[in-house]
């Protein structure tokens, strides 16, 4: 008979194990945003490794003078981001008169009218969707300022987050080798040749990953960035940089994308006549939109995804509705990652099971 010593102490170690976890799991929520910045930067150093061990191998480049390449490499793209937003956020504050919210709304309830008239001149009542008084009462242009005020913050805390992520980065590249040696220590014998085989491979296949993404989000941007010249459409690049940087978020991007450029094709062409101009141009726009959707669902998606991390499409696709479903937008931008290191783990600690050797053949 277990006596009741024994169940106390049962009790008692379970009240301290959850104290615990609840003390850990808080201590971790406060530094959430610590997190975050080691999450990118390691993200950044499997990005950058590839080009490190490049310049060190083919260019022989030392180490530290490699890191510190890489390092620079990323501050030129930030930069240049930074150079070429300053031009729209100038530009749009004096098209879009961004301090003036009287002009937004007179502006937008004139586009809002005009749709209205060429609803009307089709015999279709859109009073209760376009109706200006609902519009007007839905959404209050007073709060424009304070939202830019929260855009300033956010930069400003953008500003140290980038520096931090960049300190970090360089010291995970310049003493990867020390910290991997320091881990070896950490992981008990019996299972370190399947640890580091394990950490070997999901290094090499997310290295992949990222690489094969940018280089998509490259393609996307081009082919965007062609598409809204060709329509005239005002700061082509910024947009089509904005857009391509959506398609971080799998199948929703593109679709957010869309939405984002045909708004923002109408406000540039506030003024021009509702039927024989606005609309038309959107609808090329939207067009021209889903066939870039088309060349890269079909042909840049499937090899960047497929061969990067040696997963089937329909598995991708798969991985991302249910991760979407359960977590959201973040599920679905970080379902890749996280899939193809579960499955490395499972390769190396389950290979004998039939399940595990079917999705992980091509590791």
């Amino acid at each position: 008979m277990i006596s009741s010593k024994i169940i106390a102490n049962g009790i008692l170690r379970a009240i301290v194990t959850l104290i615990v976890a609840a003390l850990l799991l808080y201590f971790l929520y406060q530094i959430q945003t610590i997190l975050i910045y080691l999450l990118v930067s390691l993200i950044l150093t499997l990005i950058g490794s590839p080009i490190l061990d490049f310049l060190k191998k083919r260019l022989k480049f030392r180490h530290t003078l490699a890191t510190i390449t890489v390092l620079s490499i990323y501050l030129l793209i930030i930069l240049g981001f930074i150079m070429t937003f300053i031009p729209l956020i100038i530009s749009q504050g004096q098209n879009l008169s961004l301090l003036n919210t009287v002009e937004i709304e007179k502006k937008s309830l004139e586009l809002i009218n005009q749709i209205n008239r060429f609803l009307e001149h089709h015999h279709i009542d859109s009073n209760a969707v376009f109706n200006p008084n609902n519009f007007k009462s839905i959404v209050s242009f007073n709060t424009i300022p304070n939202f830019l005020n929260s855009i300033i913050g956010t930069i400003s805390d953008f500003g140290i987050g980038l520096g931090s992520v960049l300190f970090i980065t360089f010291f995970f590249l310049k003493d990867k080798i020390m910290f991997v040696k320091g881990a070896q220590l950490l992981v008990p014998n019996s299972q370190k040749e399947r640890i580091l085989n394990s950490v070997e491979k999901i290094n090499t296949l997310l290295s992949r990953y990222f690489i094969g993404l940018l280089i998509q989000l490259f393609i996307i941007f081009i082919l965007y960035t062609i598409v809204l010249i060709i329509f005239g459409i005002p700061n082509a690049l910024v947009i089509a940089l904005l857009c391509a940087v959506l398609n971080i978020i799998p199948y929703l991007g593109p679709l957010i994308a869309s939405v984002f450029a045909a708004i923002l094709t109408m406000l540039s062409n506030l003024g021009s006549d509702f039927q024989s101009e606005i609309l038309p141009k959107t609808i090329y726009i939207l067009i021209g939109f889903w066939i870039v959707q088309l060349i890269d669902n079909n042909f840049s998606q499937p090899i960047i995804f497929s061969k990067s991390v040696s997963s089937h499409p329909l598995e991708i696709f798969l991985i991302i509705l249910i991760a979407g479903f359960s977590f959201g937008i973040l599920g679905m931008v970080i379902a890749v990652p996280l899939y193809t290191i579960l499955k490395v783990i499972l390769k190396e600690f389950l290979p004998d099971n039939d399940f595990i050797q079917l999705i992980t053949k091509k590791i």
